[in-house]
């Protein structure tokens, strides 16, 4: 997963430039993000501040490890099962 170059406290300064009546144009032009930049951090991170924004990138970090470490046990799994059954 490409990792962002902002920080949850930029991000948030961004989204409240954009709540305040800052255009889009200039804050895209000055920030160097797309419009489909700012419009999914505000989908996703609308009405957060920064802690909060910390506390949900490290949930979704934490639950991306999990799922991976899932994964592995499962495959692990799969392969002792083939191997036992051959050995019958």
């Amino acid at each position: 997963m490409k990792r962002s170059t902002f920080s949850p406290t930029q991000i948030a300064g961004i989204l409240k430039e954009f709540d305040n009546g800052k255009g889009i144009d200039e804050l895209t032009r000055v920030h160097g993000i797309s419009r489909a930049t700012l419009y999914k951090w505000r989908q996703r991170y609308g009405g957060m501040d920064a802690s909060e924004m910390k506390r949900v990138k490290a949930l979704e970090e934490e639950n991306a490890r999990l799922k991976r470490m899932y994964a592995n046990l499962a495959m692990e799994l799969d392969v002792a099962k083939y191997i036992i059954e051959k050995k019958l």
